[in-house]
């Protein structure tokens, strides 16, 4: 399985479970979307999701791609991605976002996340970063052995 899907999971966006969705957040998490609104904590991310979910974003898939993990120390990370919403099985990368990762025994929680729409450039960039991608998994795997 893909490192983004182990730590960055699409499965609540793509069944529309805001509930689910603001569970992966710690308490004081913050969330900044594209548009510029900060939301704060779990409570906010879930309630604005549920009108997402329910009309601007009903029926989408969620494309979320690690192209640069770096670790902040023993239970944090940063992690940069390559993200997109939409219909059908693989939507295409149109925002970069930035997650805060705080670990939680065998699991992460967002702590903080930014997400802006890319340029024409990043997509054309990020489209053919696969050294990027083999980075962040390699990161993982090393991460995974050391906790075995």
């Amino acid at each position: 399985m893909e490192f983004s899907r182990r730590i960055l999971e699409p499965a609540a966006w793509d069944a529309g479970d805001a509930h689910a969705y603001a569970a992966k957040f710690t308490p004081d998490a913050t969330y900044v979307i594209f548009l510029g609104e900060a939301l704060m904590g779990p409570a906010e991310i879930e309630r604005t999701h549920i009108d997402v979910f329910r009309r601007w974003q009903k029926g989408t898939k969620m494309a979320i791609k690690a192209v640069r993990v770096s670790l902040l120390g023993a239970d944090v990370c940063s992690v940069l991605t390559v993200g997109g919403i939409g219909q059908g099985a693989n939507p295409p990368y149109d925002k970069l976002q930035t997650f805060t990762l705080i670990r939680h025994g065998d699991s992460w929680l967002c702590a903080a996340f930014q997400n802006t729409a890319m340029n024409a450039r990043a997509k054309t960039s990020f489209s053919q970063n696969s050294n990027a991608v083999s980075q962040a998994r390699k990161w993982w795997s090393k991460w995974r052995l050391r906790r075995k």
